[in-house]
């Protein structure tokens, strides 16, 4: 019996978040949440993007937006985020933007 594979899923290859991006994605979130700050989250995916959204309530716009980005030409992974209709700001690595975020979550009392 030879196994036959349709056009349609040779290239609809999708990008992710990797286990490791995922779970620092969510540990950020979690201290979000147990301070009150961040109600929901939602994941998009598409060919050249995944999407992490934040949400305050559930009904809102998203509060902050984590975007994995393959730039085809260069072959290269960036990492963007978006604070709530701020300028938006690129990294180079995960760490980096995790580190930025949780930086914007302190709030000097």
């Amino acid at each position: 019996m030879n196994l036959v594979a349709s056009r349609s899923n040779i290239n609809n290859s999708k990008l992710y978040f990797s286990k490791s991006e995922l779970s620092k994605i969510l540990n950020c979130y979690s201290l979000g949440v147990s301070k009150g700050n961040w109600k929901d989250y939602a994941i998009d995916f598409n060919k050249n993007e995944a999407t992490f959204f934040i949400y305050k309530h559930s009904w809102a716009t998203p509060y902050c937006v984590l975007i994995k980005s393959k730039e085809v030409k260069k072959r290269k992974i960036t990492y963007g985020l978006s604070l709530s209709n701020a300028k938006k700001s690129n990294f180079s690595d995960i760490d980096k933007l995790i580190k930025y975020l949780r930086r914007k979550q302190l709030k000097i009392i």
